[in-house]
Formats: C-alpha cells, sequence, structure tokens
C-alpha cells in the first residue's frame, strides 16, 4: 500500500511538474508571438510613414512642374503607360533650337541637331520611358487653325525622332494646345516666336 502511495505521489508530481513546464512553455510562445507581432506592427507603420513621406515629396515635385508637364503626367497615368508615374525631364523648343516660321512646321538642320541631342538623353535612361510632345503656336490665325498647325508641328518631331533617331513610335505620344498656352505676349514679333514651340516631356 506504501509503495501504491509511493508511485500515486510520484506520477502526481510528475504531472504537476510537467503541467508547469508545459505553462511556462505556453507563456514563452505566446511572448515571442506577442513580440514577433509588435515588430510587424512597427514594420507596417514605418511603411505607412514612408510611403507618406514619398508622397508629400511627390506632390512637391507635382507642384514644381510646368501646366505642361503636369498635364502630360496625368494623360500618362490615365492611360496606364507609367511604371514610376513621375516626370524624368522636361525640354522646350522654341524658335532658338526648333525653329517653326509663322504657318510652318517643318524641322531645319538646327532644329535636326537639338532633336539629336534630345535623342541621345532619352536613350542614355536606364528604364522605360514614355515621351508627349506637345505643339504650341502663336496667337496668328484662327483657334481651329492654330490646334491643327501645333498638332503638325508635334508630328512632325514624333516622326523624325522615330524614323532618324530610332525611337520607338509606342512610346511617343503627340497633342496639340494651340494658341492656348502662351509663354509670352503675343504683341512683339518676339514674344510670337517664343510662342512657336514644341515641349517634350519624358516620363517613366
Amino acid at each position: 500500500m506504501k509503495d501504491f502511495v509511493k508511485v500515486v505521489s510520484v506520477t502526481v508530481l510528475s504531472a504537476a511538474l510537467g503541467a508547469c513546464a508545459t505553462s511556462k512553455s505556453v507563456e514563452e510562445k505566446i511572448a515571442e508571438s506577442q513580440a514577433s507581432t509588435n515588430q510587424k506592427i512597427e514594420s507596417v507603420a514605418s511603411q505607412v510613414e514612408q510611403l507618406q513621406q514619398h508622397q508629400k515629396e511627390t506632390d512637391v515635385r507635382v507642384e514644381q512642374l510646368s501646366q505642361e508637364a503636369k498635364d502630360a503626367l496625368k494623360r500618362a497615368q490615365e492611360a496606364g503607360v507609367l511604371a514610376k508615374g513621375k516626370v524624368v525631364f522636361e525640354q522646350t523648343f522654341s524658335e532658338d533650337r526648333v525653329k517653326f516660321k509663322t504657318d510652318e512646321f517643318d524641322l531645319n538642320n538646327d532644329a535636326k541637331t537639338a532633336l539629336e541631342e534630345f535623342a541621345g538623353k532619352v536613350k542614355g535612361l536606364q528604364d522605360q520611358y514614355f515621351i508627349e510632345i506637345q505643339g504650341h503656336t502663336d496667337d496668328t490665325g484662327s483657334s481651329r487653325y492654330n490646334d491643327e498647325l501645333g498638332q503638325r508641328r508635334a508630328d512632325e518631331v514624333r516622326r523624325y525622332l522615330s524614323r532618324s533617331q530610332q525611337l520607338p513610335l509606342n512610346r511617343m505620344s503627340t497633342i496639340s494646345y494651340g494658341d492656348t498656352l502662351p509663354t509670352a505676349e503675343n504683341k512683339t514679333k518676339a514674344g510670337r516666336a517664343q510662342n512657336r514651340r514644341v515641349v517634350l516631356v519624358v516620363l517613366e
């Protein structure tokens, strides 16, 4: 009988010790799980903070863009042609480089040289790109005529960049602003010359 009591006592004691060990193990696992959860929460919070900071920086950069670049970025985003959704650089060719005479859209040798330099910069980009080519005019003539003339100027630039510089046609689009977005007064000859321009916006 005494031996039986000893056996029962030992069994109960072992069970109690086992229960304590199991309880301790469970507590340790709970603590580890809680620590892991806290780390994940901190990681998510950090990512959210980084995204918010990135959005603020993006908003600032967008505010600094010209109206043409903002419009190009919006159109490209709506069309789903951007990977990063940003403007890489913007280049304006006005009377000083790409010389358009009144009512004309042909490219002379100076214009072609300027576009060759532009194409070289684009080819140096490491990521995928998209180019919007925008045609502008002075206010000579009707609004409808100027819109068509601005389109011809943009199309001529796109055609040259594709045929002579081998930039892919599917990465370039054109649009005309006509005489709606002047950068100078149209009252003077110099002002009208400045408004006859092409703006190229390079996006990623």
